[in-house]
């Protein structure tokens, strides 16, 4: 027992060491990237909620509720979090040199919990970052608590984080910097100041409090909402025509994939020779793990594209592609 609990301190010790090092080596130059290009591209949110939504705190007083955005557009384009804003219709957006802008709702999706502002203002826009990787260090840039912009570092702990229970689509990245109440909608930068993804959820059993389990939303989910958004009001999803659910266990044993319950007759998908039965195991070339990967994956093309399925009906493979409609 004893040996066990010098060896746990030994690789706590190591783990420490190696964040230390990194934390000497990288971040200085990345606190100046973040100082020039990131706090001026987030801004805080006061949505103007009813008594009745805000509710009270320990107190009994009314909670001010505020939260974090992030200039996504030029021209004073900013997204957040729907549960942000939540169905307020007066919207305060604060940057970081002291103004105070109204700002005016282009669009919610709720299925993503994304929603996209405006405001009379150019903000500067951040690059957008390649995927990321493992372990690759991150910045979290937020309104915690309602205290004002502040920035909190880690790494990333997963990427591609799906079925959390969030929302009905995500597409998470995963870090272990803090994050707290006021922190979602803000921005995961990388070292050198890019856009990695918008904070938008603290992984928690019993309280709100950080335990280093924290979310992300990826840039390419973000920007496939957003542009809808800016385009529409809404997002226009593709179709294609068939309903998936998750594999029986005993097929969860050779490998994920979702199974096709059902099939439109002459739409898209019966078109290209789908069938009831059949289990897609990839589409694009991206293995469908589970049916919330299946999710975002389809929830990523618009009408009119072509999505390419890799499917198994019993032990036969086959290939198909589908020209997905619109609603």
């Amino acid at each position: 027992m004893r040996l066990r609990v010098i060896l746990f301190l030994m690789m706590f010790m190591l783990r420490v060491t190696v964040v230390l090092c990194m934390a000497l080596s990288v971040w200085p130059g990345a606190a100046l990237a973040l100082d020039a290009e990131v706090l001026n591209s987030v801004v805080r949110i006061k949505p103007d909620w009813s008594l009745a939504a805000r509710g009270t705190d320990a107190t009994g007083k009314p909670r001010d509720p505020q939260g974090t955005g992030v200039a996504i557009m030029p021209d004073g384009y900013v997204a957040t979090n729907v549960h942000v804003i939540g169905d307020a219709t007066d919207i305060e957006v604060m940057t970081e040199d002291g103004r105070v802008l109204k700002a005016a709702i282009v669009g919610r999706d709720k299925v993503t919990d994304i929603a996209l502002l405006k405001v009379d203002a150019d903000l500067p826009v951040l690059s957008f970052a390649p995927p990321p990787e493992l372990a690759a260090p991150v910045c979290a840039i937020g309104n915690q608590f309602g205290l004002g912009l502040s920035v909190t570092c880690g790494v990333v702990s997963a990427v591609g984080r799906s079925g959390m229970g969030f929302n009905p689509v995500e597409d998470f990245i995963q870090t272990d910097a803090a994050v707290n109440p006021g922190g979602s909608g803000g921005a995961l930068v990388d070292m050198n100041g890019r856009l990695v993804g918008m904070v938008a959820a603290i992984f928690t059993k019993s309280s709100d409090a950080d335990i280093g389990v924290n979310f992300a939303t990826s840039v390419p989910l973000l920007m496939r909402v957003v542009d809808d958004l800016k385009a529409h009001g809404h997002v226009v999803r593709g179709i294609a025509g068939f309903r998936a659910g998750p594999l029986p266990p005993l097929m969860m044993r050779t490998g994920g994939g979702a199974m096709v319950e059902s099939v439109a007759v002459d739409g898209p998908a019966f078109k290209a020779g789908l069938e009831a039965g059949d289990v897609i195991t990839r589409i694009d070339g991206k293995p469908v793990t589970s049916m919330p990967a299946l999710e975002v994956l389809m929830f990523m093309k618009r009408p009119g594209q072509t999505m390419s399925l890799d499917t198994l009906r019993g032990e036969d493979k086959r290939a198909l592609t589908v020209t997905l409609g619109g609603a």
